[in-house]
C-alpha cells in the first residue's frame, strides 16, 4: 500500500495538537485541567448517544447532557472560602448539583415512564450509561487529582494525571509496536483483529518499567504506587480499549465521531482512560 502523504501529515498534525492542549491544560492549572475534561465529557457523552441511535436506541440526549453537566460538576473541587466569598457561593452550588446529579437516574427513567416513544426504557437505560460510562470517568479525575500532603493539606497535582496518561500512551505505543514485530496470537479478533498477546504482554511489561523511572524522577507517590499502576493501568486500559472496540463493532461504525482528523473521535482517544480513571481512583484510596 503507497504511503499517502497528506493522510499522514493530517494525522500527525491532529496529533500534535491534542498533545500539546491536553499537556497543557493538565500542566497549566486545575480550572484549565477541569474545562479541558469538562468539554471532553460533554462530546464524549453526545458521541456515545450517536452511537446508541446506531444500536437502534433513543436516548433523551439533552436530558443527558444536562444531568452529565451536573454530573461533572458535583466533582469540581472548587475550594472552600469564607461565607459570602464567591468560592463559598460554588461550594453550596454544587453540594445542590450533587443531589440533583445524584437523582439523575430516577428522573431519566420517569420520563421515560411517561414517554410515547418506542422502546423508552431502553432509551433511559441508554441515556443513563452514557453519564456512567463517559462522564463518571472523566469527572473522578477531579478527585484523582488532588493528594493530600500531610498537615499540608491537599494540592493540585498535574503530575500525577501526566503520569497515568503517559503510561497509557506508553502500553498504546509498545503494544503496537510489539504487535507489529512479533504478534501471531490474536487477542480477541472478533473484537479488535489487530491486537496480539504478544504486543499486549510486551506494552504491560514495558510499561512497567517505566513506572520505577515514574516513582524515581518525576513524583515520588511512595508505597510502590507507581509500580501498582505501571500493572493495572496496561491491563484496565487494554479492557477499555476493547470495550470502545466492541460498542462501535455492534453499532457498525468505524470511529466515534471525527472531531479529530485522522483519529476519530473523544472516546477514541480516550476509550483507556475512561476504564481506568474509576479503578486508578479505588487504588490510590487503598494505597
Amino acid at each position: 500500500m503507497a504511503l499517502n502523504l497528506k493522510t499522514l501529515a493530517t494525522r500527525s498534525i491532529s496529533a500534535a495538537v491534542f498533545v500539546i492542549l491536553l499537556v497543557g491544560c493538565v500542566y497549566w492549572s486545575y480550572i484549565s485541567f477541569a474545562i479541558f475534561f469538562f468539554v471532553v465529557s460533554l462530546i464524549g457523552l453526545h458521541e456515545f448517544y450517536k452511537i446508541s441511535e446506531k444500536m437502534g436506541a433513543k436516548p433523551f440526549e439533552i436530558t443527558g447532557l444536562i444531568f452529565g453537566l451536573l454530573t461533572f460538576f458535583s466533582f469540581f473541587d472548587a475550594g472552600y472560602n469564607e461565607p459570602g466569598s464567591t468560592l463559598y457561593i460554588v461550594n453550596n452550588v454544587q453540594k445542590i448539583a450533587r443531589v440533583i446529579a445524584m437523582l439523575g437516574p430516577f428522573v431519566i427513567l420517569s420520563i421515560a415512564m411517561f414517554s410515547k416513544a418506542e422502546n423508552s426504557v431502553k432509551n433511559a437505560l441508554f441515556t443513563i450509561g452514557g453519564i456512567i460510562y463517559v462522564v463518571l470517568p472523566f469527572a473522578l479525575l477531579n478527585l484523582i487529582a488532588f493528594r493530600e500532603m500531610g498537615c499540608e493539606g491537599s494540592y493540585y497535582t498535574p503530575k500525577l494525571i501526566l503520569g497515568i496518561i503517559f503510561l497509557i500512551w506508553s502500553n498504546d505505543t509498545f503494544a503496537y509496536l510489539g504487535g507489529s514485530l512479533f504478534g501471531k496470537n490474536k487477542m480477541i479478533e472478533r473484537v479488535s483483529p489487530g491486537k496480539t498477546w504478544e504486543g499486549t504482554i510486551i506494552g504491560i511489561l514495558i510499561t512497567f518499567g517505566l513506572s520505577f523511572i515514574f516513582n524515581r524522577f518525576i513524583f515520588d507517590l511512595g508505597n510502590y504506587t507507581w509500580p501498582t499502576l505501571g500493572i493495572a493501568v496496561p491491563i484496565l486500559a487494554t479492557i477499555g480499549d476493547l470495550i470502545e472496540s466492541k460498542l462501535k463493532r455492534e453499532a457498525g461504525v468505524k470511529d466515534s465521531g471525527n472531531i479529530m482528523p485522522g483519529h476519530g473521535g473523544v472516546l477514541d482517544r480516550f476509550d483507556s482512560l475512561i476504564f481506568v480513571s474509576p479503578f486508578v481512583f479505588v487504588i490510590l484510596q487503598l494505597l
